[in-house]
């Protein structure tokens, strides 16, 4: 096998593969990037078994063939090197790497040894622009269990219907819903799956923004297509809690939070919460204040106000910090969230409309 290609499309194309490569494993193959050269066009594979991942590009191929290098090693490698032509010459159990005069000489595997692209053929499909639906991921990805003894809610559940997208994932402590309309032509009947968060953050997070992703479900993996790229993973099968109940119907106290100012407020008075992640907010309807407190017996206390408009009556409500500040990190500075309340035991919804809407349901702590 011998190809030259152009350091930056490889250094390009090694990052997006190297994501499917297991970091430690007992199989050495799995940690390596399978090279395939033929007819002008390079092709890369990476798997963990858990998801494959393929990439092509073109190249100037002299000689085809197939080899498999160390992911880590060849990518860290390809990142050193200038902007200048790369040529990989491969005889045996090594490949000869040479750019202008940097020249390595690396140890391979046998392709044969790797394990075979998964053959799919997706039930239903349905096509939607990576950059909205990556904003979308984002939003819900923080909110994915990582408790592997529960696998359904290790996912997010994607609906489309009627060119409404939603995202929906939940630890049991919270719950975010994102959705947003978007134009579903290629569409024609409702479309649901429940994807890995891990798999599902880590394919838009290599997709082209201006680019569209064709999703599809097969029977127990989901492909996610895009330009170059394949990337394969399971499906988590299963029924995905019955989340609307869970959103209340109405509320006793609504306020418009500036998140910026919040989020700051929060930070510093959580600087005491170390230990015990709960803060406590004061909502006086009557002085249009927002009381943000916390204490520890061997730190101290701290408190932070915001003043906002209270509509409804007064209420006190102890949530973790931790929480309350991934749901403010996950909109924009510049937007306000809606946060409503039905009681000192009842759940904190916050809300914020735009494009994508989001909502986050937080469950309270006692105070």
């Amino acid at each position: 096998m011998r190809f030259t290609v152009s350091q930056t499309a490889l250094q390009k194309a090694l990052s997006v593969v190297i994501k499917g490569t297991a970091a430690s494993s007992t199989l050495p193959i799995l940690t390596g990037i399978k090279i395939t050269a033929e007819e002008g066009t390079l092709e890369f594979q990476a798997t963990d078994l858990d998801i494959s991942l393929k990439h092509r590009i073109p190249a100037n191929v002299e000689e085809g063939g197939a080899t498999v290098v160390s992911g880590k090693m060849i990518a860290g490698i390809v990142k050193s090197l200038p902007d200048a032509p790369v040529t990989f010459d491969s005889e045996g159990n090594s490949v000869r790497l040479s750019c202008q005069r940097s020249k390595f000489n690396l140890n391979t595997l046998d392709p044969k040894d790797f394990p075979e692209f998964p053959a799919v053929e997706a039930e239903r499909s349905v096509e939607l622009p990576a950059g909205v639906l990556a904003t979308m991921v984002d939003r819900v990805y923080r909110v994915v269990s990582r408790d592997l003894s529960k696998p359904i809610l290790g996912g997010i559940y994607l609906t489309v219907d009627e060119n409404l997208v939603r995202l929906v994932a939940t630890d049991s402590y919270r719950l975010a819903v994102c959705d947003t309309t978007l134009e579903t032509s290629t569409l024609t009947e409702p479309f649901s799956m429940i994807v890995t968060g891990s798999a599902f953050h880590d394919a838009l997070s290599i997709a082209d923004a201006d680019a569209p992703v064709l999703i599809g479900a097969a029977a127990s993996q989901a492909v996610f297509s895009f330009g170059d790229t394949v990337y394969v993973s399971r499906r988590i099968e299963g029924t995905f809690p019955d989340y609307r109940q869970l959103l209340p119907k109405s509320c006793s106290t609504s306020l418009e939070l500036p998140v910026e100012e919040a989020s700051e407020g929060l930070r510093r008075v959580s600087l005491v919460a170390a230990q015990n992640p709960r803060v406590r907010f004061d909502i006086d309807a009557d002085g249009d204040l927002v009381t943000m407190s916390a204490m520890d017996s061997d730190v101290g206390d701290a408190s932070e106000q915001v003043e906002v408009p209270v509509e409804g009556s007064s209420v006190a409500i102890g949530l973790n910090h931790r929480y309350v500040s991934d749901c403010l990190s996950a909109v924009s500075d510049r937007e306000k969230v809606l946060l409503e309340l039905q009681g000192e035991m009842q759940p904190a919804v916050f809300k914020s409309f735009g494009t994508p809407n989001y909502l986050q349901l937080i469950m309270p702590t006692r105070l």
